[in-house]
């Protein structure tokens, strides 16, 4: 359904390492730092010919936002929080299932340094 998303974080510095470590557990690193002459700055996730994830620096989006990463596994989804965590985000649902929205949905919910609700999800039966 999408190609990329892109949103203005406070802090790029922080934010460039918080999502560098945790979506490198479900295998999503890095592929592009841009500056533009008109002074923005941002980092891309993902790969220059797929899905691609942005962030940049700019007044942070403000009011309720939540992403989702899919996982390969729940072993993914599991790294993802641990990761998240270390990289300084906060817990706000441990890994676990969730019937509410699948019999198999197994997900963990982080809240980035902008205050944002971040998720791994894995769908698979395991």
């Amino acid at each position: 359904m999408f190609d990329h998303i892109d949103f203005a974080v406070v802090d790029l510095k922080v934010s460039r390492n918080f999502y560098k470590t945790a979506l490198a557990t479900l295998g999503v690193e890095p592929f592009m730092d841009i500056e533009t002459a008109e002074g923005r700055e941002g980092t891309g996730y993902g790969s220059l010919t797929g899905e691609q994830f942005w962030i940049g620096g700019g007044e942070a989006v403000k009011g309720r936002m939540h992403i989702a990463f899919a996982a390969q596994s729940r072993a993914e989804v599991d790294a993802f929080h641990r990761a998240a965590l270390g990289a300084g985000g906060s817990c706000k649902g441990a890994p676990g299932i969730r019937p509410v929205y699948g019999e198999h949905y197994y997900a963990a919910f982080v809240v980035d340094p902008d205050g944002h609700t971040i998720e791994a999800v894995c769908r698979k039966p395991e």
